[in-house]
């Protein structure tokens, strides 16, 4: 590798972020640049999800999300020590409220043993209601490690980092292609944006919720294509923030994609419930409707869309209520932690998920990373992305360094 070898990272998401920190810190002496289309880091999906650090409890022992969740977890919390970053290691019980979620939670709780979770422990509902008096169940798995933190100061605090020791950021800088060019040095690869275009010895593209379109444009393959989900948040009044000590979480359903519905203790001592998940209308939509026309229509378009549409219609019922009613998202809640009955408060700002896809209709469930030459293209990076950004990042990096 050249000594003063010349790096684009493209998105200033918190995975962005962190790979851009990463590579100056495998490589002091290179020249790194980190483009993002907004003028600020943490835009989209970092600044708008639930802010909790995953232990690992979930994924399939082996898999990159479950070695690279645990990784990030110690670098997460290690780093957010070191540069003041807000993070609260409050814990999370998984609650079973019948005989059939228990035999469930009994499989979540050796996946997380094969993972590595430390101090993991089942509890019956006498050991649940000393963890979490205002909670109900039959059966409960506890993770005391389980933590939350702030995802923009994280990401703002990873991009100062990188900016002290000489790297470049362009905010205001949308990226259109990433083109491939070969030489008699080898392959580099051309970042182009709406004002310039410049030459890398290697591009990591990071575009989270883009990063299907953006590899498209580049040549790459369009599948997995990205379906976003909009998850709305419930933030409770102020009475209720004392409800819970820590996170509270249902057993997930093998017949839905998703988690459902969750009790979260929010970094500035709020409470919050959420979220669903329900097709958005718009990858980058926030507030109202939602509603872009070319986003709407590219999910009209894509057939795997509509055999995942046709395979999850029970998903799209359940979650529908709770879309169009606060009482019945409450609801949910309370079955679990009844105090919450009735309880007030306001919508949150929704988050938006880039579900990745494949043609057949099933979700990616797996980090997708893919190679063109001098540039690597993050084609999937779920839950728990954010959780995992610094071993991701050192992921990224090995690789390239030919260390992986």
């Amino acid at each position: 590798m050249a000594k003063h070898a010349r790096w684009a990272v493209v998105g200033a998401g918190i995975i962005g972020a962190a790979v851009a920190r990463e590579i100056l810190g495998r490589h002091d002496s290179a020249d790194v640049t980190l483009f993002e289309k907004e003028d600020h880091p943490a835009a989209h999906q970092t600044g708008h999800n639930s802010g909790v650090v995953h232990a690992g409890l979930y994924y399939e022992p082996g898999s990159l999300k479950a070695t690279l969740c645990r990784r990030g977890v110690d670098l997460i919390r290690d780093f957010a020590n070191e540069h003041n970053v807000a993070f609260d290691e409050c814990g999370k019980v998984v609650v079973a409220t019948d005989e059939t979620e228990a035999e469930r939670l009994h499989a979540i709780h050796s996946r997380a043993l094969a993972n590595g979770v430390p101090d993991i422990a089942m509890l019956d509902r006498d050991g649940l209601r000393d963890i979490e008096p205002n909670a109900e169940g039959l059966a409960a798995l506890h993770s005391p490690h389980t933590a939350i933190i702030d995802y923009r100061g994280l990401t703002d605090a990873l991009v100062a980092d990188f900016r002290a020791h000489g790297g470049r950021v362009r905010f205001s800088t949308p990226v259109k292609t990433i083109d491939r060019r070969g030489g008699p040095t080898g392959d580099t690869a051309v970042v182009r944006t709406p004002v310039d275009a410049q030459e890398f010895d290697h591009v990591i593209v990071c575009a989270g919720l883009q990063s299907d379109r953006l590899a498209a444009r580049s040549g790459q393959n369009r599948t997995p294509t990205v379906v976003p989900f909009f998850g709305q948040y419930f933030i409770l009044d102020e009475e209720y923030s004392s409800a819970v000590n820590g996170l509270i979480y249902p057993v997930p359903d093998p017949k839905y994609p998703f988690l459902g519905v969750h009790v979260t203790r929010r970094i500035d001592g709020g409470l919050m419930i959420g979220p669903n998940a329900f097709l958005s209308f718009s990858r980058e939509g926030y507030r109202g409707l939602g509603l872009n026309i070319p986003d709407s229509l590219a999910v009209a378009a894509d057939s795997g869309f509509w055999r995942f549409a046709v395979g999850n219609m029970a998903t799209a019922a359940r979650e529908l209520p709770g879309v169009l009613s606060i009482e019945k998202f409450v609801a949910e809640a309370a079955r679990y932690v009844p105090d919450l009955a009735g309880a007030d408060g306001h919508r949150a700002t929704r988050g938006i998920r880039a579900q990745a896809m494949n043609r057949d209709g099933t979700l990616v469930d797996d980090f997708v990373i893919d190679r063109a030459g001098a540039a690597m293209f993050v084609r999937n990076a779920p839950s728990p992305g954010a959780t995992s950004a610094l071993a991701i990042a050192e992921h990224l990096v090995a690789i390239i360094d030919g260390r992986r």
